[in-house]
C-alpha cells in the first residue's frame, strides 16, 4: 500500500476504481479492497478506532491483579468503570467541531497520538486516585469513533453509508473483546520473566504502541475526502475567466466554526438521535458492564464461564452492527427516509422487549439463548442509528456525529447508575427496566421530521415535493440527470 498523495492535485473522479457519485462518493462499498482511497480511509478508520477499544478496555481484564497489588476497593474499580465512559462524553462532544475543522483524517491521528501516553502511564498508577484518572483519561480515546463516523460519511455515498458505518463500528467495537482475550495472555508471558507486581505494568507497552502505530498509517495513508485531504480540498476553487471571480465549489466550508457549531447544537434531530443512541449502544456498554456478574450471581456459574457468555454478547457486533447499516441502507433505497426511521423503531423496540424478558428468564439456557437475540437486536439498533446520522446536516455532520455518539456514552452513565448502582441491587430486575426504558425512548423516533424526505408518518412537505419535481424535469430537459443530484436516497 503506498502513501497516498496528500499534498498534490485532487484526483479525478472520472479515474476512480469504483462507481462514484457527483461529490466522488462511493456508490458501492468492497471492504475487502485497499485499490480506492475509500477503501483505505475505510480500513484506516475502523483499525485505529479498533486500537482506541482495544486499550481503553485493556485495563478491565487485569483489574484483579491491580486491585490485589494496590488494594482498591470494589467502589473504587467502579467508579473507575464509570469514569472512562464519563471521559468519553466530553472527547466526543468536541471531536465532532473538531472534524468540521480540520477533517477527519488529522482529527483521529491527534487523538490517538494524545492517549497513548495516558494509556502507557497506566504502569505508572500507585493509588486509587491515579488508577481512576487513568481510566478517565483513557476513555477520551474513543471519541475516535465520532472520527470514524464523519469519515465514512465523507467518503461513502447515502446509498451505503449505512453499511459503511456499520462494518467501520462494528469491526472496531470488537477491538474491546479482542483486548479482553489478548491482555490476560500478554501478561502471563511477561510475568515468566518478571514479578507479576511488574508484568501487569509492563503489559501496556503493548496497547500504547498498537494506537501510535495506527495513528501514523492514519496520517501516511489516508484523506480527508475523495478530493483529498480537508485543507487542500479549501484551497479547490473554480476560476471564471470572464467574470474573474473565484467561486468555491462548496460554499459550507466558508461557514465560520461558530456557525457550524450553532447549527449542530440547534437541530432537534440530533438530539433525539442522541437519546436513541443513548438507549442502544448505551444498553449495549451498560449490559458489557453487568451481564458476567449477571449469570454468575443468578445461576451460579464460575467466573470461567462468566466471562465466555459475556464475551459472546460482544463480539457479535462483528456482523450484528454492520447489519444494521444494511438494513438502514435497504429501506431507505425502497420506502426512503420513511423506511429508515421505521426499521429503526421496529428493531430498538425489539431489542427493548427482548432485555426485559432476559431479566423474567429463569433458566439458563433459556436467558443465554435470550442475550444473544438480544445482543443482535440492540447493536443493529445502533447500525440503524448511524444510518440516519449523516443526512441530518451536511455542514454540521461532525457535531451531530459528536452529539449522537456522546449520547451513547451518556446513556450508559445514566443507565448504569439509576439501575445497578448501590448495595443489594436486584440485576434481574434492573435488566428488565432497562429493557423498559428502551422501548420507552425508542418512541422518540417518532418526532424526527425531514421537510424534504417526510418522517414516519408524513412524507416530505408540499414546497418541497414541488421543488423537487420541478429541479428533476429540468435536470431531464438538459440531460443532466446523475444519481447524487436527481433524488437523495434516504
Amino acid at each position: 500500500m503506498e502513501p497516498s498523495q496528500r499534498n498534490t492535485k485532487t484526483p479525478s473522479f472520472s479515474d476512480s476504481t469504483i462507481p462514484v457519485d457527483s461529490d466522488g462518493r462511493a456508490t458501492v462499498f468492497r471492504p475487502f479492497s485497499l485499490s480506492s482511497p475509500h477503501s483505505r480511509a475505510f480500513h484506516l478508520a475502523w483499525l485505529s478506532l479498533f486500537s482506541c477499544f482495544f486499550s481503553t478496555f485493556s485495563i478491565p481484564p487485569l483489574v484483579p491483579v491491580i486491585s490485589s497489588d494496590l488494594n482498591l476497593s470494589a467502589s473504587t474499580v467502579s467508579a473507575a468503570g464509570i469514569a472512562s465512559f464519563a471521559g468519553s462524553i466530553f472527547s466526543r462532544l468536541a471531536m465532532g467541531p473538531l472534524c468540521d475543522l480540520i477533517g477527519p483524517r488529522t482529527s483521529s491521528a491527534i487523538l490517538s497520538f494524545l492517549t497513548a501516553p495516558v494509556i502507557l502511564s497506566a504502569s505508572l498508577v500507585s493509588s486509587p486516585t491515579s488508577f481512576i484518572l487513568v481510566r478517565f483519561f483513557v476513555g477520551f480515546s474513543l471519541a475516535n469513533f465520532v472520527a470514524n463516523q464523519y469519515w465514512m460519511s465523507s467518503m461513502f455515498s447515502g446509498n451505503v453509508i449505512g453499511l459503511a458505518n456499520g462494518v467501520s463500528a462494528g469491526w472496531a467495537n470488537v477491538g474491546a473483546g479482542i483486548s479482553q482475550l489478548l491482555m490476560p495472555l500478554i501478561y502471563a508471558t511477561i510475568a515468566e520473566f518478571f514479578p507479576r507486581t511488574i508484568a501487569w505494568r509492563v503489559s501496556f507497552v503493548f496497547p500504547a504502541i498498537f494506537q501510535v502505530t495506527t495513528a501514523v498509517l492514519v496520517l501516511l495513508y489516508g484523506q480527508d475526502t475523495p478530493n483529498g485531504n480537508r485543507k487542500n480540498s479549501n484551497q479547490n476553487k473554480i476560476i471564471n475567466p470572464e467574470e474573474e471571480e473565484v467561486v468555491v465549489k462548496e460554499e459550507e466550508e466558508r461557514s465560520s466554526f461558530v456557525e457550524i457549531l450553532i447549527g449542530g447544537l440547534g437541530n432537534y434531530r440530533a438530539w433525539i438521535l442522541a437519546l436513541l443512541y443513548g438507549y442502544s449502544y448505551g444498553v449495549e456498554l451498560t449490559t458489557d458492564n453487568v451481564i458476567a456478574g449477571y449469570f454468575y450471581e443468578r445461576f451460579g456459574v464460575n467466573l470461567e464461564a462468566a466471562g465466555t457468555i459475556a464475551a459472546s454478547f460482544g463480539i457479535s457486533n462483528i456482523a450484528s452492527r454492520p447489519a444494521g447499516g444494511m438494513i438502514s441502507d435497504a429501506l431507505g433505497k425502497r420506502f426512503g427516509m420513511r423506511g429508515r426511521l421505521w426499521g429503526l423503531w421496529v428493531v430498538q423496540s425489539v431489542a427493548g422487549l427482548l432485555c426485559v424478558l432476559l431479566g423474567r428468564v429463569n433458566s439458563l439456557w433459556g436467558s443465554i439463548a435470550v442475550m444473544w437475540v438480544f445482543s443482535v437486536f440492540v447493536q443493529a439498533a445502533s447500525g440503524l442509528v448511524f444510518g440516519v446520522v449523516p443526512f441530518v446536516s451536511t455542514r454540521s455532520l461532525g457535531v451531530v456525529a459528536g452529539i449522537t455518539g456522546s449520547g451513547g456514552t451518556v446513556g450508559a452513565v445514566v443507565t448504569q447508575f439509576l439501575l445497578f448502582s448501590g448495595d443489594g441491587v436486584r440485576k434481574q430486575r434492573s435488566i428488565s427496566l432497562m429493557g423498559l426504558m428502551t422501548f420507552v425512548f425508542s418512541l422518540s423516533v417518532t418526532s424526527i421530521y425531514f421537510p424534504q424526505w417526510g418522517g414516519m408518518c408524513c412524507g416530505p412537505s408540499e414546497e418541497e415535493d414541488l421543488s423537487r419535481r420541478l429541479l428533476v424535469e429540468d435536470e431531464e430537459e438538459d440531460n443532466k440527470v446523475t444519481s447524487g443530484r436527481l433524488r437523495p436516497v434516504c
